[in-house]
């Protein structure tokens, strides 16, 4: 499952607005907007979640499930920041 606030952590860890995401993933930008705006898992078809997936991915940013008490998260996928900061 992935929510709005996932959305928006990865795009803040990447120091992208939400015109970057949409270039970056194909998405529309009215689209996007809509899906950050509501709270919760994201009310999207498939095909877009992957989309914004794979956008977030190539940009070296992964979503981390919920596990045994600790909830849902993003992080960069190594040490490294990829904007090499």
């Amino acid at each position: 499952m992935l929510t709005s606030a996932q959305i928006r952590a990865a795009r803040a860890l990447l120091r992208w607005e939400q015109k970057d995401l949409a270039a970056a993933s194909k998405v529309s930008l009215p689209t996007i907007k809509r899906l950050e705006v509501k709270t919760g898992a994201l009310g999207a078809h498939e095909v877009t979640v992957d989309a914004l997936v794979r956008a977030f991915d190539g940009a070296g940013v992964e979503f981390i499930a919920a596990e045994a008490g600790k909830g849902l998260g993003v992080r960069f996928k190594t040490d490294q920041d990829p904007m090499g900061h």
